[in-house]
């Protein structure tokens, strides 16, 4: 099962392949998700109301584009360059996150999220 989720903000859109795994299927049992999106250096999150736990193949360090969970703030994080605490070019998230997929297309087009923003997540196809 490889779902698809559209995440719009008033200054774009991008579309994510996603995984199955126990945090996706929960997720997409939440969608449609409205939101706040907050930024973190080169990274977009938001709160979903989803509560999950820590998958055992969790990570810290992901490549840009990736869509991941913070299980800590019950969000998604979308990574598309480095963060406050990244060491070199390369996402480091503020913890182990469930990751759940990828973007499509160029992730740099997060760049255009402002805090603040309105943000949402549906499921396409």
């Amino acid at each position: 099962m490889n779902l698809r989720i559209r995440i719009s903000w008033p200054a774009g859109h991008t579309t994510a392949t996603i995984d199955e795994t126990p945090t996706s299927k929960a997720l997409v049992g939440a969608l449609p998700i409205s939101s706040t999106a907050r930024t973190w250096g080169e990274e977009v999150y938001f709160d979903t109301g989803v509560s999950v736990p820590v998958e055992p193949d969790a990570r810290q360090d992901v490549d840009p584009g990736t869509v991941a969970f913070w299980t800590e703030g019950d969000a998604l994080a979308l990574p598309y360059g480095p963060t406050p605490i990244s060491t070199g070019d390369r996402p480091r998230l503020a913890g182990r996150c469930n990751v759940l997929g990828a973007l499509e297309g160029d992730p740099r087009i997060l760049a255009t999220v402002r805090d603040g923003d309105p943000i949402r997540v549906e499921l396409i196809g």
